[in-house]
């Protein structure tokens, strides 16, 4: 064999090394075909040193380079484009990370409705020797209002504004009051009546202004806490409107776990992106690889120009 079919025959193993993983980064039957046949037609010159193999040379560089440069930019412009949606999974994730280090857990809101209930029991009977002995000894428990400065922003319903000023509302006639504390006389005496059994029902929002809204254990009645001014009335729980007290996933959850979901799509489509062929180029290597399987194909060699032209000037425009 004689050094420059050896060297032609050389380079054609090289680009047809180069159009297999294409083939396998695309994972597409037809460019996997087309690698095939081009395997084929290697060994066709190889193993028959009449044919002319300037015809084998001619036909990488005129096909199959030009295919596997189209590839290639292809191939570029999806990495590009998946890594676009790469970057925000990464921001994503930084985000999620930053909410899980500071977010207080469902787990968490759960134990601290019960504390946070317990608390106001035994503040409310303190409540009620004050008032009863004219005392000026401060009745809440320590910490009463660190519970809605934790979940209030993630766990508490929103409700406007007016409605919060119409819950608050009272005939100052109707409350025990002193420095520290206001109650309605009558929501005292059901306290007293059933012995401050009580349990967390909800909290509420609107701006800044926050209340918890709490239930007898026995009786079918609700009353509110304003930790703003630690005013206690009986609270009618319809105006509160439809809320979904089983769903206890805060704002700050569900944000992550949409996130997460966002990212699981986003990830996924990264992926796609990456091996995506236009459906025009898919149609055109179909119609090479017909081409390329015919068995007049060698005699015909010249005629395949026509299709290597059609990929260069997909090269070289701006369909991809």
């Amino acid at each position: 064999m004689d050094e420059n079919r050896l060297n032609i025959l050389n380079a054609s193993t090289r680009v047809i090394s180069k159009l297999q993983l294409l083939s396998v980064f695309f994972n597409n039957d037809v460019i996997y075909k087309i690698y095939l046949r081009t395997q084929v037609l290697h060994q066709l010159f190889q193993t028959n040193p009449e044919l002319d193999i300037y015809q084998l040379e001619m036909f990488h560089l005129q096909f199959t380079q030009t295919l596997i440069d189209l590839l290639k930019k292809i191939k570029k412009n999806n990495e590009t484009n998946a890594h676009l949606l790469l970057d925000e999974v990464a921001l994503n994730h930084q985000l999620i990370e930053q909410m899980e280090g500071s977010a207080y857990t469902e787990q968490n809101y759960e134990n601290d409705k019960q504390r946070q209930a317990l608390k106001m029991s035994q503040s409310l009977r303190k409540l009620f020797q004050v008032l009863s002995d004219n005392s000026a000894e401060y009745p809440f428990a320590g910490n009463i209002n660190k519970f809605s400065a934790h979940f209030s922003a993630d766990y508490f319903y929103s409700i406007s504004t007016e409605l919060v000023y119409e819950l608050l509302a009272y005939n100052p006639a109707d409350v025990y009051s002193n420095e520290y504390a206001t109650i309605q006389r009558k929501l005292m005496g059901n306290l007293c009546k059933y012995d401050f059994k009580i349990a967390f029902y909800c909290g509420v929002r609107a701006n800044d202004i926050v209340l918890e809204v709490y239930r007898f254990t026995d009786v079918n009645k609700y009353f509110l806490f304003s930790p703003l001014n630690n005013v206690l009335l009986f609270c009618d729980v319809a105006k509160l409107g439809d809320l979904d007290l089983k769903n206890t996933v805060s704002k700050r959850e569900r944000m992550m776990r949409e996130l997460r979901d966002k990212n699981v799509q986003l990830t996924g489509k990264a992926g796609l992106m990456k091996t995506n062929l236009p459906e025009r180029i898919t149609a055109l290597l179909a119609d090479n690889y017909k081409k390329i399987t015919d068995v007049n194909f060698l005699e015909q060699m010249n005629a395949f120009d026509v299709q290597a032209n059609i990929l260069k000037t997909m090269l070289n425009t701006d369909i991809i």
